[in-house]
């Protein structure tokens, strides 16, 4: 799924708050200040429609992202209402080693929206073959 142009803005309503004198982030935000609906994705992993995960860090990544998309749109939202995200992934050099592709695939599915993100490496997830999971919570404008 692809974002359009016009998805790409953060909602009028969303402030990205970064202390004055503090190095601009790349890729994410420090905090967001939103208000309006809030709508929240649980944990996703990045398995399609019959339960099946994608081969790689970077194409389950593009699949998760894909899942969430869909869920906020349940929701009434876009990848340009989101100002949170949890990544937890199961080995961090793997997910160091991805970040130029890794970079393309968010960028191609979640736009240029860059909200505030933590990383956690957790031993494992519940399904044994999933490399990350991500929390979301997005905020729908008033």
């Amino acid at each position: 799924m692809l974002v359009s142009d016009t998805a790409r803005k953060l909602p009028a309503t969303n402030t990205i708050l970064n202390p004055a004198g503090w190095p601009q982030p790349k890729g994410y935000a420090n905090g967001i200040k939103a208000r309006g609906e809030m709508v929240f994705v649980g944990g996703m992993i990045g398995w399609d429609t019959e339960f099946k995960l994608p081969e790689g860090f970077v194409a389950q990544t593009k699949q998760l992202l894909e899942n969430i998309v869909a869920v906020l749109k349940e929701g009434g939202a876009g990848p340009e209402h989101v100002v949170r995200m949890t990544w937890y992934v199961v080995d961090i050099d793997e997910y160091r080693n991805c970040l130029p592709d890794l970079g393309k695939v968010y960028r191609e599915v979640m736009g240029r929206n860059f909200p505030a993100m933590a990383l956690v490496q957790v031993k494992s997830l519940v399904e044994k073959d999933a490399r990350l999971e991500i929390e979301t919570t997005a905020v729908i404008p008033d």
